[in-house]
């Protein structure tokens, strides 16, 4: 690995690999827990510990994807012009929307009509990038008191809900509410991760980007490591604490400690709210601070995944959609009758025939290993060609 040169900055790549990887944890549990189309894992009338730290360890995947994905546009951009900056994250968020609809979708249900289109985390990120292709035409400090007001500020909005498929309503689930969108009799898309949040995140990270521009000191970035991962971290406990803002769902004291820990930390993802943001990207800086020099076997590893996240997101999904199938096939007589019925949301179907945890973590490690081996085929061609513009897409 040390013999691959490249400019880009080690430790994020590392953070991003490492949550890569865990996103794949949950999706192979989507697919292959038996309880997945069933039980919510963070259900406490439902739930067991291990579930739930199963699933609370995967909420650092989108947050931080889409943080760092401010953070890589201000680096892109470093020794670019604004209009080209903008150009690039026009483009490429026009691109990633695309590939949500069109790729993401299918590897999800392989169902080629498109019955059930997914709004996700890629969607999110590509919205997000063709409103940050705007707002970095303004000064750095607006840019910044942005994205603090629609972090912080847009659970003020929790309490807004609308109903019916008027062009109100479908705006408003896009930007806060997350909801089904019919689109015609037999095919509607749900929109998992409305926009308000992230885009306050993207921006955010962008920011956060000027802390590793050439030339920025060293100790320095450390201290502001430190200081901004701590204060996230209390400002999450103090939020959640008080109990009065920053949640769509409160916290309460259950029958038992170990539920009552886990109402506590059961915050709300979609949207992303103030407290889910502040325990996800506070510890992530935090990791950031601890391996600014790390460099070893286990860092060359999340590495890999880290410099490849669009190839490597595409393609788990599709291998862990593949062997779910695989699994129902090699287990089932009925296999052909069970698959034929699995058509628009598949991952319903799939889980209900589904397995222990163990298998599911046996699963994810499996796959994530198989995985390493094509992206890093990738990384290398994508490091020794840098001049194909294309590239960048993906």
């Amino acid at each position: 690995m040390t013999k691959i040169k490249s400019t880009r900055i080690q430790s994020i790549d590392i953070l991003r690999g490492l949550v890569m990887v865990l996103m794949a944890l949950d999706h192979t549990r989507d697919y292959f827990h038996l309880g997945a189309s069933m039980n919510n894992p963070t259900d406490l009338e439902t739930t067991t510990p291990i579930l739930f730290i199963t699933r609370f360890i995967t909420h650092y995947c989108a947050p931080v994807f889409v943080f760092l994905a401010g953070t890589s546009a201000y680096l892109y951009g470093s020794n670019k012009t604004k209009p080209q900056l903008f150009k690039f994250l026009f483009t490429r968020g026009l691109w990633l929307v695309f590939l949500e609809i069109f790729v993401n979708s299918l590897n999800w249900t392989f169902d080629l009509t498109y019955s059930f289109i997914g709004l996700q985390v890629i969607w999110a990120i590509g919205i997000s990038m063709i409103v940050l292709s705007f707002i970095i035409l303004l000064p750095k400090k607006v840019i910044l008191i942005t994205g603090i007001i629609l972090v912080a500020g847009h659970n003020m909005l929790d309490s807004i809900t609308m109903q019916g498929n008027s062009l109100k309503s479908i705006l408003w689930y896009m930007l806060h509410q997350p909801n089904v969108i019919p689109i015609s009799q037999t095919r509607f898309a749900f929109v998992a991760y409305p926009v308000i949040p992230w885009i306050g995140l993207i921006a955010l990270g962008y920011c956060f980007g000027s802390l590793y521009t050439r030339g920025f000191p060293k100790e320095i970035r450390k201290k502001w490591l430190l200081r901004l991962g701590i204060c996230s971290v209390l400002l999450f406990f103090i939020i959640r604490g008080v109990n009065l803002y920053g949640d769509l769902n409160p916290w309460s004291v259950q029958d038992t400690l170990g539920k009552t820990v886990m109402s506590f930390f059961k915050v709300t993802k979609y949207p992303p709210s103030l407290c889910y943001l502040l325990i996800t990207i506070g510890p992530s800086l935090l990791f950031l601070y601890a391996i600014e020099k790390a460099n070893n076997k286990i860092t060359d590893f999340f590495l890999v995944f880290g410099r490849v996240p669009l190839f490597y997101y595409f393609l788990h999904i599709f291998v862990i959609h593949s062997f779910a199938i695989l699994g129902v096939i090699l287990l089932n007589d009925n296999w052909q009758e069970i698959l034929s019925n699995s058509t628009g949301r598949p991952i319903l179907t799939l889980a209900k025939l589904g397995y222990s945890l163990f298998v599911v973590y046996v699963m994810w490690i499996f796959i994530v290993t198989l995985l390493y081996f094509p992206s890093k085929k990738y990384m290398i061609y994508k490091t020794n060609n840098k001049k194909k513009w294309w590239l960048s897409y993906l």
